[in-house]
Order: C-alpha cells, then structure tokens, then sequence
C-alpha cells in the first residue's frame, strides 16, 4: 500500500477552469428555474413578490378553461408539427441520400426555412397570408376563389400556424435523417435485394429501425422547441383570433408581463416543464428499452 504522501495528488486547476462556466450556467438556467417555481407558490407581481399562497396559483390555473384550451391547442400544434416535418423532412433525406443531380445545391437551398431569422420568414409569411390583398389570396382570385381568411379565422388560423412552424422546421428533420442514412451499413441493402426484397420491405425493415434512435431525439427536441414555440404564433396571431391558438407559452407571458400575474404564469411555466420532462422521459425510456 503506498503511503499517504505518496498517494497521487488531485490536480484543482481544470477546476477551476470550469467554474465560470458552472457560474454561467447556474445564472442562466438554474437561478431562473428555481425563481420561477417559488414564483409559482406566490402571488404579487414582478417588481414585488407577494405572500407565499402554497397550491392555490395550480388550483386557479386547472380551473381555468383558457389553459386547457392553450394546453389543447399545444398539443395539437406539436403533434402535427412533428408528425408533418418528419414525414417530410425523413422523405428529402431518402431523395438526397442518392446521387441525384444537383444534390449539393437542394441540400443547402432546403436549409433557408432553418437558417433564417424568424422574424423575418414570418414577416413574409403575413405578406402572403395576412389579408385578403395577399399574394396567395390574389392567386385564388385569379381563378376565381372567394378570398381565404388564413389568420383570421380560427380553424384556418390553426392550420396556418401548423403549416408555417413544419415550413421552418422540416430541414432540421432532413439534416439529422441524412447523417443516420450515412451511418447505415450498405452491405445490409445489398444482403436484401439479392434476398429479393423490394423497396418498400427494405425500407419498413431496415432503414427505419437503423434510423429509429436518431429519430427518437429528432422527436423530443422537435416536441420541446414546438411547445415553447412563442415567436411563430405571435408573430402570426398574438393567440388569436378568439384565443384559437393560443398555447402554454404564450398564455404564460400574458399572465406574467401583460396582466401581470406572475404566480399564476409561472405555475403555467411549471406545468409546462413537467410535462415536457415526462414525454422525454418515456421516449428515451422506449429508446433504451429498444436498444
């Protein structure tokens, strides 16, 4: 046994390399979290915290049928966003995979939706879809079509913001499939059609289960970003018309910056979080489980 003296000596400096780092991220992201939950047990508003009132915020906020609508509408909205940009982004990823001509310019041209600010994809979207003087709106009256009132009707105001939000999210989709396409070992491809098994049966057999884990994170990040989406809807509709598409998010900032109920936004926060962590939870559960 070597003596104390001898024992090997911890070496503190990368320490202490690290620890503006830990510093940062328990400013950025610990302290907010913790400020909001204890924002969640209390009443007052932003500039003064008032009384703590225990579940009483949690108690109001499941009474209150404008956070079960925006808790619908949620889902919705992340449901078909995810189901729509991975069915398309998944679809692209396959056609690029081969050698198709001018495959490097539509890998990159099929990024701008990606790349691009939001503010200003939306700004152009409202210039298509705003009013009835838009240019989709002048298209359909070209042949004859009543006008459509895309953000002013609810039902249409719903699918546009679903559609707008696979628009912008689709690349992230097709990116990530391709670099799992690039993983997949070619001899398993060939062992299958000299087995005579078709297109179809390779793809349902072999592609998607080698793409199933990468697909698996696609779909909690993709249902994460799409529940905390803010920006897309309010820059679209604000949660309008008649509060149709509103979601958790958007609900949360009302109550907290506009009418300036800060327990009952951030227990709206909370909630949000929880049930977010429990959807991942059961997708990685299923990834292990599959693995």
């Amino acid at each position: 046994m070597p003596k104390p003296d001898q024992q090997r000596k911890v070496n503190v400096l990368p320490y202490y390399f690290l620890l503006p780092s830990i510093i940062l991220i328990i400013m950025i992201n610990v302290y907010p979290m913790i400020s909001g939950l204890l924002y969640s047990f209390q009443s007052g508003t932003i500039v003064k915290r008032g009384p703590f009132v225990g579940l009483e915020n949690y108690g109001k906020l499941f009474a209150m049928g404008e956070f079960w609508n925006a808790l619908y509408f949620s889902s919705v909205f992340a449901l078909f966003s995810v189901i729509g940009s991975y069915l398309i982004g998944l679809g692209l990823a396959i056609l690029l995979h081969k050698d198709v001509p001018g495959r490097g310019f539509f890998r990159v041209a099929l990024l701008i939706p990606w790349v691009i600010p939001s503010v200003v994809s939306i700004v152009g979207w409202r210039w298509l879809i705003g009013d009835q003087n838009g240019l989709f709106n002048m298209i359909l009256g070209r042949f004859g079509i009543e006008p459509v009132l895309f953000l002013a009707s609810e039902k249409w105001a719903i699918v546009s913001v679903i559609v707008i939000k696979i628009w912008r999210s689709f690349p992230f989709m097709m990116i990530s499939m391709l670099a799992g396409l690039s993983t997949i070992n070619q001899e398993m491809y060939e062992s299958a059609h000299i087995d005579g098994a078709g297109r179809w049966k390779t793809f349902w057999h072999i592609t998607l289960p080698q793409l199933k884990s990468i697909s698996i994170v696609c779909w909690i990040l993709m249902t994460i970003w799409c529940f905390n989406d803010f920006e897309t809807i309010w820059l679209l509709t604000e949660g309008g018309p008649a509060n149709a598409t509103e979601n958790l998010i958007i609900i949360a900032y009302k109550y907290t910056f506009i009418k300036n109920a800060v327990g009952i936004g951030s227990a709206i926060a909370i909630v949000s979080l929880i049930i977010l962590m429990a959807l991942a939870t059961l997708l990685l559960k299923i990834q292990k489980d599959d693995e």
